[in-house]
């Protein structure tokens, strides 16, 4: 719960409106609303908007285990397009932990549970604590 408080405060977030819904070990859970504000020019949701909910899921879950962990690498598939309106649901799910990096799966979700985008993460694990 600490945790979670701890990332519900992270300034980047709060400017995009998400809100951390969910964090136990390996597992982050993220939310958005699209605003208008947030479309592209082709009027759907800007890429960028849609890889920073999937980081922030990513980023509770890789430092769900109370150690920083710092993303190496995010890869993104866009599967098909978000409009103004829709709630976006991320989930992070932890593939692999090794004492030094780790590999998640994030997906995100529109409100009728169809594939925005399919991402995999992979972070560096540092020996140092998160809460003390």
């Amino acid at each position: 719960e600490k945790l979670r408080e701890k990332f519900n405060y992270d300034p980047y977030s709060k400017l995009l409106g998400i809100e951390l819904l969910e964090v136990k070990e390996g597992y982050g859970k993220a939310s958005l609303t699209i605003r208008d504000d947030m479309l592209n020019f082709h009027g759907v949701a800007h890429g960028g908007l849609i890889a920073s909910l999937a980081d922030v899921a990513f980023a509770a879950a890789s430092n769900s285990h109370n150690r920083k962990a710092l993303a190496l690498n995010l890869n993104i598939n866009y599967r098909r397009p978000a409009k103004a309106g829709d709630t976006l649901i991320a989930e992070a799910f932890e593939e692999s932990l090794g004492k030094t990096t780790a590999l998640y799966k994030i997906i995100v979700r529109d409100s009728r549970g169809d594939i925005i985008a399919v991402c995999q993460g992979l972070v560096y694990r540092m020996d140092e604590p998160i809460l003390t």
